[in-house]
């Protein structure tokens, strides 16, 4: 397996951008310096973007935004963490925002099917999120000690995940048969 330092090459060109401008991509500008919460600042990013890109896209065009989403933010993150001399500072919040369409795979349309609220998916899965992001169970905890940028993603991808599983089977539990 490549070191880190080899897979950084493919985002070199981070390095080359002004060091202003990567931290302030990474915290989206002021966002994640607002208040004591900025994962949940991220979040609430996250869902907006999610909100107003994603459920427009046809989906051969939602999984090409949402690789090159994960790349940008991987080197993003990675330059950032560079930059502020910290390990996955909390500040950056750009992993929040990527991750959030993780937590809907397939979720909406299930929510439709069986007569849910897309407010009421979109609210259960920003908490849900929050919950697999601050406490990091599952596993989730080790992910986070991938080296640089990739870390600073890859746990929050796997709070998305584990997200997506948890709507998947709540929405899908025949309620009335209670």
């Amino acid at each position: 397996m490549p070191s880190w330092d080899k897979c950084r090459r493919a985002f070199a060109w981070v390095d080359r951008l002004p060091p202003r401008l990567v931290v302030a991509v990474a915290t989206l500008g002021p966002v994640g310096h607002w208040g004591r919460a900025p994962g949940t600042n991220g979040t609430a990013a996250g869902l907006l973007y999610f909100i107003l890109l994603y459920p427009w896209l046809p989906l051969p065009a939602a999984i090409f935004a949402v690789l090159v989403s994960l790349y940008l933010a991987v080197a993003f993150c990675d330059g950032a963490e560079i930059r502020l001399n910290q390990r996955d500072p909390g500040c950056v919040i750009l992993d929040e925002v990527v991750a959030i369409p993780f937590c809907f795979f397939g979720v909406l349309a299930a929510a439709h099917a069986h007569n849910w609220s897309v407010w009421t998916v979109l609210l259960a899965g920003f908490a849900l999120f929050r919950f697999f992001d601050i406490l990091k169970p599952l596993g989730i905890h080790r992910i986070q000690h991938l080296p640089g940028g990739l870390g600073v993603v890859a746990d929050d991808i796997a709070a998305a995940l584990a997200t997506c599983v948890v709507l998947n089977l709540v929405i899908r539990i025949p309620w009335t048969a209670l």
